[in-house]
């Protein structure tokens, strides 16, 4: 399993965690997603995955929840 740290831009409140967790979820290859919130600034999102997983798959999920994955 590798892991990939995602910071994510936008989210607010749990509603926000369970959008993005859901849209991750869906990729294929993705096992597992991890949030720590932060209101107000870039939350880690930290995603499992099981098989190699493009980033720009894990983007766009992140984006069809309604945020934004910003540079580390």
């Amino acid at each position: 399993m590798d892991t990939e740290l995602l910071l994510v831009e936008g989210m607010t409140c749990e509603h926000c965690v369970m959008s993005v967790t859901e849209e991750l979820s869906e990729v294929a290859g993705v096992a597992g997603v991890a949030v720590r919130l932060v209101p107000g600034g870039a939350s880690e999102v930290t995603v499992t995955t099981t098989a190699p997983v493009a980033d720009d798959a894990l983007r766009a999920a992140v984006t069809e929840a309604g945020y934004e994955v910003v540079q580390r």
